[in-house]
């Protein structure tokens, strides 16, 4: 395991996988500016390693993946400073959904606020069986903002308005049920189930993943005429790669 800077450390796993580890930020891992600075330096500087195939992301300790951001900070701010420090933690995130290569959130306990949107912009979200999902921003006077609003996205709006006007807390079952995450696995077998459900993503051909990534971001954002329209000359470069042909063919020789 290697200490990225003073809140990441990474362990580089077997197929080009990293597993970047949230340190040093408290029992509950939580946001603070300095871990959100050094979170997103960490992820940017993995994002430029050509040959990685996929990043998981979670934090230390058995109990919390991240418990939010920081209400001790968030006390002391006024709109200015509120502004700059929601800027991190929205750069944070979109370091996350724009890293090239598909990202796993591994949840491993709690998942509130920030630590929610930041799950929410990662690929996949394989939490364990103990996780617990909130968005608890208004109980203590603000509203979710920046990458909360992926969640109408991936549950619809009626349960995002649920659970983002109540601030109520699910469990993991709730959570899977709802399409919050994908993957629900005993904690105990947590990374198993991590590795798991990437062996097929792997499986693939790295240049395929990362530009279908891009797309899948587009597809986000774009009308939907627009989307169609721009997938096109993704898919005239693909042929450029070599990665088509060789996959082809494997394909055509094992029908043979």
């Amino acid at each position: 395991m290697t200490m990225l800077n003073d809140h990441c450390s990474v362990e580089r796993r077997e197929h080009g996988i990293a597993w970047l580890t949230i340190t040093n930020a408290g029992k509950a891992n939580i946001l603070g500016s300095p871990v959100i600075a050094a979170l997103t330096s960490g992820i940017e500087a993995l994002a430029k390693e050509a040959d990685l195939r996929a990043l998981v992301l979670t934090g230390a300790g058995e109990t919390s993946f991240i418990g939010g951001a920081d209400i001790r900070e968030m006390a002391t701010l006024d709109p200015a400073t509120a502004e700059r420090f929601i800027t991190g933690l929205r750069d944070l995130c979109e370091a996350a959904r724009r890293f090239p290569a598909p990202v796993a959130a591994r949840i491993n306990g709690w998942c509130l606020g920030g630590g929610l949107e930041l799950a929410m912009a990662c690929d996949f979200r394989i939490a364990a069986d103990t996780a617990k999902f909130a968005m608890p921003e208004v109980k203590v006077g603000i509203p979710s903002v920046i990458h909360a609003a992926l969640m109408p996205r991936l549950i619809g709006m009626a349960r995002a308005r649920w659970l983002i006007l109540t601030g109520a807390t699910i469990d993991a079952a709730t959570a899977c049920e709802w399409g919050l995450v994908d993957v629900v696995a005993p904690a105990p077998s947590l990374d198993a189930a991590v590795e798991t459900a990437l062996l097929p993503v792997v499986a693939c051909g790295p240049a395929a993943l990362r530009a279908q990534k891009e797309l899948l971001r587009a597809w986000e954002e774009l009308p939907l005429s627009q989307a169609i329209d721009a997938s096109i000359p993704v898919f005239g470069r693909a042929f450029g790669t070599g990665e088509p042909q060789a996959h082809m063919q494997a394909f055509l020789e094992r029908k043979r």
